[in-house]
């Protein structure tokens, strides 16, 4: 190691010609780092516009993660006016998944994600790509050379087995492990070693130079100021991380900087996890001469299992993938009214005070979004999707259950379409008046509470009550039948019914059963529910009276004799 070499200049210009030697060989399409600032400048936005963007890896998951990423991001470029874009970071080769980008955007635009701009289903759009890192190459060639050229950046041609020694060392030492100072053996080394490794092909990283020895001492430090955990100190870098691999790839530390940098990103919204990064990622920055971005690191999504919170798992927890919730239908609406209680803590009381307002008129700050684990709570959503359903119109409801059925279940979608006003009805089951049902929360729920309105779906689910025999069903239904009518407003139709309750020695009402028990059969409601099994196959559904006018008169009297023949 010789790091006075990396304070010459010739040396330097001679390594990056060892490095690079497209440079040398020339060639009109290679670009230098000026270049690249003139084809990306800075964008024309009003004042305060945030620049953010959403950069998954395709490895095939698409998670609860991306999706909470993506609503903060996209909330923060649309209300001020800025811009939102998708980057495909899919620099480490073993992660990635051939064909996962397409599931990606779609199960994002499901939960109503749209990207100004960057990738998409078939192509690209915006004028600061390309938005895959994989073919952004040259450009990342082009900032490491610069590097080179600065003496910031040098080639290590250490093996994974004495990478693997020095850390050992260093830990039976009580050293802090890595590659660092002493243990920087290619800091500076002769070109002439360094081109005999080149032509006999070994492999080579190239290192960030942190011109810095250690150890690390107490006023070694950086203050950043993060926007959600506001100012941070923190011991600065002093590793020579790797920023580009052995493959020619870079590292994402790398290529997030260059990147972030050249499609003016102005925050970056991470997981806490990338905390302990900050210090290289801040070093990136200020070697090669940028601005960094506001970096947001959120915190991480956990649950309560058995009373103990933990983050959640892709192999414990279903409810971590988006599937998950496409699979079962959950309204993007409600989705999106959960994730803005998770992602703002003044959002409830904000929703309280304007129930009715569209949640766009609602600013997200990242000052307001927590510091400490979020709690993910699956029953708090469900009960959100029951206030949110309640407030769509049962058109729209009917809109989104079609959707869902042609993805999901296509054997049940011939049947909403080609009943489309039958599905209507049945969703506004309980929807007017002041006492609006709320138990609808997703579409295969809400499919299971309404499958018995069509017809290859009926079935008798439940038995009869325990105090009523098939043949006493039979009677009670066949005294029905007799006096059955289709035009009957809700009052006549349950008149009706208490007459055919006494007639065959069932109490009026429930209360007159329970105090005098021995005098009756049974009450009123045992009558009802004999005949809503009879034209729902359930004893438990809404009102009978409603169904009814649904069904249609042929319909109910069809279900009715049907009912009649089996007792």
């Amino acid at each position: 190691m010789n790091k006075d070499n990396m304070k010459d200049s010739k040396y330097r210009a001679e390594l990056a010609d060892l490095l690079f030697p497209e440079w040398t060989e020339g060639g009109s399409e290679l670009l230098t780092p000026e270049d690249y600032e003139v084809k990306y400048p800075p964008r024309t936005l009003p004042k305060g516009a945030a620049v953010t963007r959403l950069g998954p890896s395709p490895t095939g998951f698409v998670h609860l993660g991306n999706l909470f990423m993506a609503a903060v991001n996209q909330r923060l470029a649309n209300q001020s006016g800025g811009v939102f874009y998708l980057r495909i970071e899919d620099t480490d080769q073993k992660r990635e998944i051939e064909g996962a980008v397409p599931p990606l955007i779609s199960s994002l635009e499901y939960f109503g994600i749209e990207f100004d701009e960057g990738c998409g289903l078939t192509t690209e759009s915006g004028e600061y790509g390309p938005y895959y890192q994989s073919e952004r190459i040259r450009i990342y060639r082009s900032f490491v050379r610069k590097l080179v050229l600065e003496g910031k950046a040098y080639p290590c041609f250490l093996t994974e087995d004495e990478i693997d020694g020095i850390r050992a060392g260093q830990e039976s030492e009580k050293k802090l492990p890595g590659i660092y100072g002493e243990y920087a053996e290619w800091r500076g080394a002769d070109l002439e070693l360094i081109e005999k490794h080149i032509m006999a092909d070994k492999p080579y990283a190239v290192r960030f130079f942190a011109d810095y020895e250690g150890p690390v001492a107490d006023g070694d430090t950086i203050a950043v100021t993060d926007g959600i955990h506001g100012g941070i100190t923190m011991q600065k870098n002093i590793m020579d991380v790797v920023i580009m691999k052995t493959d020619g790839l870079p590292t994402y530390h790398f290529a997030h900087a260059i990147d972030d940098h050249l499609m003016r990103t102005t925050h970056v919204i991470r997981g806490e996890e990338w905390l302990p990064s900050l210090p290289v990622h801040i070093a990136l920055f200020r070697a090669l001469g940028f601005q960094p971005p506001v970096y947001c690191h959120t915190a991480l999504l956990m649950k309560l299992d058995e009373g103990v919170k933990r983050k959640l798992s892709k192999r414990k927890d279903p409810e971590l993938s988006l599937s998950y919730y496409v699979a079962d239908g959950y309204h993007p609406l409600a989705v999106e009214e959960y994730l803005l209680t998770i992602i703002n803590s003044n959002y409830e009381e904000w929703r309280m005070s304007n129930p009715d307002a569209d949640n766009a008129s609602f600013t997200v700050t990242t000052e307001k979004m927590g510091s400490s684990g979020i709690m993910f709570d699956l029953e708090k959503l469900r009960n959100i999707s029951r206030d949110t359903l309640a407030r769509i119109p049962a058109d729209g409801l009917a809109d989104f259950m079609l959707g869902w059925a042609k993805t999901e279940r296509p054997d049940v979608y011939p049947e909403f379409r080609d009943y489309k006003e039958l599905l209507t009805a049945a969703l506004d089951i309980g929807r007017k008046g002041e006492n609006i049902r709320k138990d609808l929360v997703y579409a295969a729920q809400i499919f299971e509470f309404i499958s018995y309105f069509f017809e290859p779906y009926f079935n008798m689910e439940d038995a009869l009550p325990d105090n009523i025999t098939e043949e006493e069903a039979g009677r009670l239904l066949d005294g029905y039948l007799a006096v059955y009518d289709h035009t009957d407003d809700h009052t006549q139709w349950f008149e009706k019914i208490r007459e055919l309750s006494v007639r065959h020695g069932y109490a009026p009402k429930p209360k007159d059963y329970k105090n005098s028990p021995d005098m009756y059969k049974g009450h009123v409601g045992d009558v009802s529910t004999v005949i809503r099994r009879a034209l729902t196959g359930r004893r438990n559904a809404p009102d009978i009276f409603e169904i009814q006018q649904i069904l249609g008169e042929e319909r109910t009297l069809a279900r009715l004799k049907a009912a009649l023949q089996q007792s």
